[in-house]
């Protein structure tokens, strides 16, 4: 959390730069499509995670998080990403594209340290558009955007504004995702459920509604069909022994539908 600004001697605070960097971070991120679409098919698009393998001069050896394949990669065309919000070397322009990739929502950010000069990071929120601050630091070292709270390190930093906005345009809520990850309820959602279209009852044979043996192409599912059967029985209209539902002998039809192609063909199952 926040601190008020404190007269700490720069002895009793934390080397955050080494720190922000441990041997555990291997990760890169695609910062254009590779090879270029004018070449071929890319093997890699921009916003791509990967894992950092081998830096070999000007090609980097990396592995695809996704399909666990290896590959090599200009290092022009790849920044190193730790703890999943630090982006090392990327500029401004480079962060407003990778926070506008699909699968960034309001909140989506990253910490980009400055191409000029090391040791000086912005922050880049998306909003309505992609917000930038500064983040400055004291001499004792600790950071800052506002004047009035101090941090000792960009994780401390990070964890705040994610609890509040605090004179930000908006909380953070997730790291600069990859463009190739789907939203997280993307893989849950249920398939849409059509209605089928209507049909007039006056032209529906009265048999239709009361047998349970014509499934094959019966307008009416076999919910329907036995609730109508019972009532029927009940009210004396037709005798209860004929309108005792037979076993199901096949998948009957439902009121709605599931679209199966792209070719407006529709397969109707029982829901």
């Amino acid at each position: 959390m926040g601190n008020i600004m404190r007269g700490e001697s720069a002895k009793e605070t934390i080397n955050t730069d080494s720190s922000l960097k441990g041997p555990e971070d291997d990760m890169v991120v695609v910062l254009q499509d590779y090879p270029s679409p004018d070449i071929s098919e890319p093997i890699y698009r921009m916003g791509e995670k990967l894992r950092l393998i081998a830096q070999e001069a000007y090609w980097w050896r990396v592995r695809s998080i996704q399909t666990q394949k290896e590959n090599y990669i200009p290092n022009s065309h790849v920044a190193k990403v730790y703890h999943g919000w630090l982006f090392e070397g990327v500029e401004r322009q480079k962060a407003e594209e990778l926070l506008s990739l699909p699968g960034n929502r309001v909140g989506s950010f990253l910490v980009r340290e400055s191409t000029r000069e090391r040791g000086l990071y912005s922050l880049s929120v998306k909003h309505r558009s992609v917000k930038h601050y500064r983040i400055l630091r004291l001499d004792n070292s600790w950071y800052y955007i506002s004047p009035r709270l101090t941090f000792q390190c960009l994780e401390d930093m990070i964890n705040h504004y994610c609890d509040a906005s605090d004179g930000l345009c908006c909380a953070l809520t997730s790291p600069c995702q990859s463009s190739t990850t789907p939203p997280p309820d993307a893989a849950h959602a249920a398939p849409p459920v059509v209605m089928r279209r209507n049909f007039d009852w006056k032209k529906i044979d009265s048999k239709q509604l009361v047998s349970t043996e014509s499934c094959g192409e019966n307008m009416v599912s076999y919910g329907v069909r036995n609730s109508i059967a019972a009532y029927l029985s009940f009210s004396g209209n037709r005798d209860p022994a004929q309108m005792r539902p037979a076993s199901r002998k096949k998948k009957s039809k439902s009121m709605y539908a599931l679209p199966e192609n792209g070719h407006g063909t529709i397969d109707y199952e029982d829901l």
